[in-house]
């Protein structure tokens, strides 16, 4: 069974940094994309940052404009993800999920989410 087993999050100053980690598990044979979203209290999650795995566009990241220059998607080698959140405001506070788009072996293509952690920034 493919899983996300998220990391990190908890309570920061406005200004401060957080990082969010995120790994797989399970027998999977191709990873699309993996990112993160996140969700308010009221809101629809909404997306904040991905970086595509399949040649030809692995590496390429995108970011929400909310935070493009403050936050950093990354990945390494063992396809753990990883959110760097730096110059961090109150209004990112939320509940961030890892995400990935990923076909296990097999089965089909299918997205996946982490079980959420909670960032909170204090003014």
């Amino acid at each position: 069974q493919v899983r996300l087993v998220e990391s990190g999050g908890g309570l920061a100053q406005a200004g401060g940094s957080l990082r969010l980690s995120c790994t797989p598990t399970g027998n999977i044979a191709m990873i699309n994309a993996m990112g993160w979203h996140r969700q308010t209290p009221g809101n629809q999650r909404e997306p904040v940052a991905t970086i595509a795995s399949l040649v030809g566009t692995d590496g390429i990241t995108q970011y929400a404009d909310s935070v493009k220059g403050r936050f950093t998607v990354s990945r390494d080698t063992k396809n753990t993800v990883y959110l760097q959140m730096n110059s961090l405001k109150p209004e990112d506070t939320a509940v961030y999920y890892c995400t990935m788009y990923a076909m296990p072996s097999g089965g089909g293509w299918g997205d996946y989410w982490g079980q959420g952690t909670q960032v909170t920034v204090s003014s």
